[in-house]
This record gives structure tokens, sequence and C-alpha cells, in this order.
């Protein structure tokens, strides 16, 4: 018998055939949306928003299991949670590296939209490298990386997968922008660095610099000089902060720190995390027709700092 599915259903259902049974619907407290189960043991993965301040709740299966759940650590700043089911679960899915993405690339959303548990959407990479703002108390943070997709994203999606036609988990599914844009959190090395720092202590400590940038293109000299096409505009330096004591002044072109080149505010953000607290960050910047070194040093981004 002829297979009644062309080659890109039979992708799509695959993907849900492997997804389905790992991606929970999650309520905790008045919230509710979805999580992906990631380890052996019990962990999930979810938003921050869709847990909010609970610290448990419970998971429902698409095999009709159901238990509860204890939140382990949650990091508004980036939008995800970890929560450890109390109750056997189905075995982990697969994450991926939303750094391999590009646009126009398949991807499938899995997830429990309006009450509808076990919903599959599917579409294309429409954008990458967008940015989402974030915020815990004062402190603002633009989420990086943010993968843009055209597959329907409805309230509940949260918190669910995207996934690739591997079924590899390449993002978090976490904001509806509006008709036919979902946001998704990327799966890469940052975010798994961030999962690691949930685990393990509960919540992500960050680095203060206090800076507020802008890309920026180099003049022609400059680019042949550095090798570098971009770089970050200071816009801002926070009176009082690292930068600030640093001399840093804004205005000034910052090409590199912790000696690497940085030519988006992303490149800048990966550094400030934990390690970054407390310790000496080469800073090189272009002001005046001269390169100038400076160090700055880090402090614990506290949630008093804007």
């Amino acid at each position: 018998m002829a297979d009644p599915l062309d080659a890109y259903s039979r992708v799509v259902s695959s993907v849900a055939a492997e997804l389905l049974p790992k991606v929970a619907s999650v309520r905790a407290g008045r919230g509710s949306g979805a999580a992906v189960v990631f380890t052996g043991d019990g962990f999930l993965l979810t938003n921050a928003h869709v847990v909010g301040s609970a610290r448990s709740g419970t998971v429902a299966f698409a095999d009709g299991s159901s238990g509860d759940f204890v939140v382990v650590g949650r990091d508004p700043l980036s939008d995800l949670a970890v929560i450890r089911a109390q109750t056997a679960t189905p075995g982990p899915a697969v994450l991926g590296d939303s750094d391999e993405l590009v646009v126009g690339q398949l991807v499938v959303a899995v997830g429990n939209p309006l009450g509808l548990a076990g919903s599959v959407t599917a579409g294309v990479v429409s954008g990458l490298g967008r940015s989402l703002p974030a915020r815990s108390g004062s402190a603002v943070r633009l989420i990086e990386d943010v993968i843009q997709t055209d597959a329907a994203l409805n309230p509940g999606n949260s918190g669910g997968a995207l996934a690739d036609s591997q079924a590899r988990v390449v993002g978090i599914n976490t904001a509806v922008a509006g008709v036919g844009v979902g946001l998704a959190v990327p799966m890469n090395g940052t975010t798994r660095s961030i999962i690691a720092a949930l685990i393990r202590d509960g919540r992500v400590r960050r680095a203060f610099l206090g800076l507020v940038t802008s890309p920026a293109p180099l003049p022609e000299d400059l680019r042949r000089r550095t090798g570098q096409d971009g770089a970050l505009r200071a816009v801002e330096v926070v009176p009082g902060s690292p930068a600030h004591r640093a001399g840093l002044r804004a205005g000034d072109l910052v090409l590199s720190a912790g000696r690497s080149p940085v030519a988006d505010a992303q490149g800048l953000q990966r550094l400030m995390f934990s390690d970054a607290i407390g310790r000496p960050l080469p800073i090189t910047v272009y002001r005046n027709g001269a390169l100038v070194d400076v160090i700055a040093e880090p402090v614990e981004l506290t949630g008093s700092e804007a």
C-alpha cells in the first residue's frame, strides 16, 4: 500500500510521535503551560513565567500519568525554569543546538495551547538573533539569540518544545509576539550553562558591568587593523558601576572583552555570568582615534541595578 503521507507530513508526524510523550502539561498556582523532559531522572525544562513564584505544581503526560513536581530553580532573566517530577517520567528528549539553525528551516512546536494537551504545529524559522526583554525586579536583560518562528503558538504553548526535523529540541517556546510570530528561547551553550546553574544552585548568578551599548560598524581603517566588522558603542556608562570605575566613557567603541571580540550585546552578555564576578575583565575600546585598554571588575547583579 502506498504511503499516504508526503515528505513534509512524514517529518512532522515523526517529530510529533517522538516528542509528544516527553512534553508534559504543567499547572503551577494560577499558571499553566508545558514542560520538556530532558533527563532520565525526572528533570523538566519550562519557562520561568509558567511556574511564576510557585514552589510546586502538577504535571500530566500524554500516556495519562500525572503527579506532583517541585521547582528546582527559576531564572526570570532568561525565562527558564527547571522542575523535577515526583513521579516516573518518560525518557528524555534530545537537546539540540540552536546555533546550527538557518532561516527557512522546518521546525515543529509541541505544547498544550489553550488547555489542549499534546498539540503540534509546524512552520519554519522566520528569523534568528532576535532579542526579547526580560525583567526581574528592576533588573532588565535581553534574552539573546531568540528564535522567531511562524509555527502557530498560543497561550499554553509556553514551556513546550521547538524541535528540528530530527526531533532535537532547539528552543523552548516562550511568547506570542503577533499573528504568525512566535518566539522561543534558544537551546545553545549559554542556555545549557543556565540549566546547569539552576540544577546546581537553584538560581543563576550574573555579573554586572554597567554598560548600555548598541551595535556599531567600524571605520574601514579600523576594520583592516582589527579584522572586525563591528563593535559595541557605549551609549551610557552607569555612574559608580564597574565600567565607570574602570574609566569607560559614553561614546567608546568596545572592541573586545575578556580578550574576545564583541560585535553585539549578546557577545558581552555571554561573559556576564558567575565566573566573571569579582575577576579582572580586560576591555579594549577605540577612543579618539586610539586603542585604549582598561581593566574592569564586574560585581554581582543583585536586582537593584537597572
